[in-house]
């Protein structure tokens, strides 16, 4: 099978960073799209952004840090609109679509380790892993975008306190990983689990009106604020590099 360049950037605190703010941009975003606009309108907009940064993602031949994060921002934002439409149009209860969500996002790790024998990060240089490695990432969105509504709503923590308990299990991973040396796939993609309603907690607090447990700033400036924080992160990698896997160190980490 043709080997790829690798089209993943190399795990840094500025991915944790990008990708934070993505989920909690993408929320804010969704929101705003659905609540402003008409919701079929918006999911319609959202699933056209996808499919565009998706053909464009998968066009490139190495990584590119404004291409790759453009989709993880789409898949942000189309992501939380399917979460969401689940619950709202088709009235399932959030508990119901994060246990859904979460068999999905199973099976998909499992199909890719069954079919690829390894779940690393590092190994991302065929089509087919690349396949799997974005069929993941969108599973891990609509998952966290269920959980973290699920607790907030569900559960009655609201926004903040639920923001606090997804800060606790954003953490775990890499305390295990770094003190306990538990196993580092699992440590990351557990982790990158619960940037998601971690992201999308703080989106919903800063957001969302004080009668539901939020500051009231409202989603469309909350949405413009990360965008822009996101452009200048993006932008400082795009110029330093600091992003890009080292094709030694990816090679020696495929398995």
């Amino acid at each position: 099978m043709k080997r790829l360049l690798s089209k993943v950037p190399e795990i840094t605190i500025f991915f944790w960073l990008v990708k934070l703010l993505t989920t909690a941009m993408g929320e804010a975003t969704s929101d705003y799209l659905v609540y402003h606009i008409n919701p079929y309108v918006a999911v319609t907009i959202g699933g056209i952004g996808f499919v565009v940064a998706l053909i464009l993602q998968f066009s490139v031949r190495k990584y590119v840090a404004w291409v790759y994060w453009l989709l993880v921002v789409m898949v942000a934002i189309f992501g939380t609109m399917v979460a969401d439409v689940t619950h709202i149009v088709l009235g399932v209860p959030y508990y119901l679509s994060t246990i859904t969500f979460a068999v999905i996002l199973a099976i998909v790790f499992i199909l890719w380790n069954k079919t690829e024998k390894t779940l690393s990060i590092h190994s991302i240089f065929t089509r087919r892993r690349e396949v799997f490695y974005w069929a993941t990432v969108l599973a891990t969105f609509a998952l966290g975008t269920a959980a973290g509504d699920m607790t907030a709503t569900t559960l009655h923590l609201g926004y903040f306190a639920s923001g606090i308990v997804f800060a606790i299990l954003f953490l775990l991973p890499a305390g295990g990983y770094f003190f306990f040396r538990h196993n580092s796939i699992f440590a990351f993609w557990f982790a990158y689990v619960m940037t998601r309603p971690l992201g999308a907690s703080f989106a919903d607090w800063f957001s969302k009106s004080p009668s539901i447990s939020g500051l009231g700033y409202g989603d469309g400036p909350v949405a413009a604020i990360l965008a822009v924080l996101i452009v200048i992160f993006v932008g400082y990698l795009t110029v330093t590099h600091l992003d890009i896997q080292k094709r030694d160190d990816s090679l020696r980490r495929n398995y």
